[in-house]
């Protein structure tokens, strides 16, 4: 038998103490840094060094008792795990429940050489769905991901665990496609948001060392277009160059395979690397994601539609669903069709169009979006707030966009429905196609509100086990939304309808 399921009681690896002791002092040495710079007394870094270095050490002798009382063994059914000092909790999973593995090593981790192990059933039941060991060593972590998902616990000890004979890759990363994640509005207001955080956290520092009245006298003697211009281009660059850094540090490394011939396996992580597992067992469908700005550069990301994947996100993260980063759409395209064993993208078959009356209602949506800011002009022009010029360019740029988003939103409106999947297609800042599996379908949700039926639409959604449960065809036609439905599931909605 091998040694991963013997059946005996083991520990996680000590060295998991030193990790995260050593994350909470890492901060530390810039905060001690700072105090220097601005003048702050000796006995204060003193104080602070003093505290901080006992803080640590409570913690660390905590995770030392958490260690010593925590214990984990796989036998031949099960997985299971016991922790607590004073209240006691013995968890367990069956094995043939077991689908997915996930290793996570954050830098700490990384220099001990140890690795953070996340089993999951997949299900919906949050801690009882899932067990976390927090260090293993690489090569046992390694070996328990091979035994628990292929019953094959054979590694390399002290090396690299090689690629498996049967792996084949599906996608690596082009490093020309993180200029596409530069291209992600998500990341520039993440970067955004630490900076606005950094400066409330160190304004006694800036004020102190005179930035704020420098940046305000500054102000008062330059031109105010010259002022915004600098401030906006600042902001942008930061932004992108933010966004390129986060994207770099997430997705460097990428290689989307497929494992021994029925699993999915994202790796990826520069300072904290990622394991990521799913079975094929549960995927439903895949969904290309196309942001307005992503999309206008040709690029777009992958999604898996699978159950069991609506986790808690991590901070600053992707979702445990994406299977590529931003990249050229050719390339989504072709590893969509990868993971779905198709030799042509199902997401590329012609879809049909929806009637005119679905572009009358994004247009009336547009002029009620519009309206605000016409009474707010007006208003404006009534109080002698604003020059005429400027009211009306504002109101003639807010009309065209709106309008254009309106336009769009109908052009990218669009369904079909082939010998194995139902492609639905809608969204204008985001664009999202959803390739989903007819045997993936279970029922329907067909709605209509007040408006759609004076204009002869409904919305007819796709109900399934996975992804986000709901996957809509939206303003198409009622009858040939019904024949959708009856053609995409024949049967269920026989009962209810009449053809004519």
């Amino acid at each position: 038998m091998s040694t991963v399921i013997d059946g005996q009681w083991r520990r996680q690896d000590p060295k998991a103490i030193a990790s995260y002791t050593i994350l909470v002092l890492a901060p530390m040495v810039p905060t001690i840094g700072l105090m220097v710079i601005s003048g702050t007394s000796i006995w204060v870094m003193l104080t602070t060094a003093g505290l901080w270095a006992a803080g640590a050490a409570v913690l660390a002798a905590l995770m030392g008792v958490g260690w010593w009382f925590t214990w984990y063994r796989i036998t031949a059914e099960r997985f299971e795990m016991r922790t607590g000092a004073i209240t006691r909790s013995h968890r367990s999973i069956p094995r043939d429940r077991i689908r997915s593995v996930d290793l996570t090593a954050n830098v700490a981790h990384r220099v001990f050489g140890v690795t953070a192990v996340k089993v999951s059933t997949g299900g919906q039941g949050g801690d009882s769905s899932e067990l976390k060991l927090d260090a293993l060593t690489k090569e046992h972590a390694d070996s328990l991901r091979q035994e628990l998902l292929f019953g094959d616990s054979s590694t390399v000890v002290g090396t690299e665990a090689p690629e498996q004979e049967d792996s084949s890759t599906l996608a690596r990363l082009n490093p020309g496609w993180l200029g596409y994640s530069a291209l992600s509005v998500s990341l520039i207001l993440i970067v955004w948001g630490a900076i606005a955080s950094a400066f409330g956290s160190f304004r006694e520092l800036l004020l102190s060392a005179g930035v704020f009245a420098a940046v305000g006298e500054t102000v008062q003697t330059t031109a105010l277009w010259l002022v915004i211009a600098i401030g906006a281009g600042s902001a942008l660059v930061v932004g992108v160059l933010g966004a390129f850094a986060l994207s770099l540090e997430m997705w460097w490394g990428f290689r989307l395979s497929r494992d021994r011939g029925d699993t999915l396996q994202v790796k990826r992580g520069l300072l904290t690397t990622r394991s990521i597992s799913l079975e094929e067992r549960r995927l439903r469908g895949v969904e290309v994601v196309e942001p307005l700005l992503l999309r206008w550069f040709g690029g777009a990301r992958l999604n898996a539609v699978a159950t069991g994947l609506k986790q808690k996100k991590e901070e600053n993260q992707p979702d445990n669903k994406t299977l590529m980063p931003p990249a050229p759409r050719a390339a989504v395209q072709r590893a969509s069709a990868a993971v779905l064993r198709e030799s042509r993208p199902p997401s590329e078959v012609p879809l049909r169009r929806h009637p005119r009356a679905a572009l009358r209602r994004r247009i009336n949506w547009a002029l009620m979006c519009t309206a605000p800011i016409v009474i707010a002009a007006v208003v404006a022009l009534v109080l002698d707030w604003v020059p005429v010029p400027l009211a009306l360019v504002v109101i003639a740029v807010a009309l065209l966009a709106f309008l254009g988003f309106a336009v769009d939103a109908y052009r990218n409106l669009g369904h079909a429905l082939t010998d194995q999947y139902l492609v639905a297609r809608n969204g204008s800042g985001i664009r999202r196609t959803v390739v989903l599996q007819r045997d993936g379908v279970i029922g329907w949700k067909l709605s209509r509100t007040f408006f759609q039926r004076r204009a002869g639409l409904m919305t007819v959604g796709a109900t399934t086990a996975a992804g986000s449960s709901l996957y809509e065809v939206h303003d198409v036609d009622e009858s040939e939304g019904l024949v959708l439905a009856h053609e995409a599931l024949p049967g269920l909605l026989a009962p209810f309808v009449e053809r004519r």
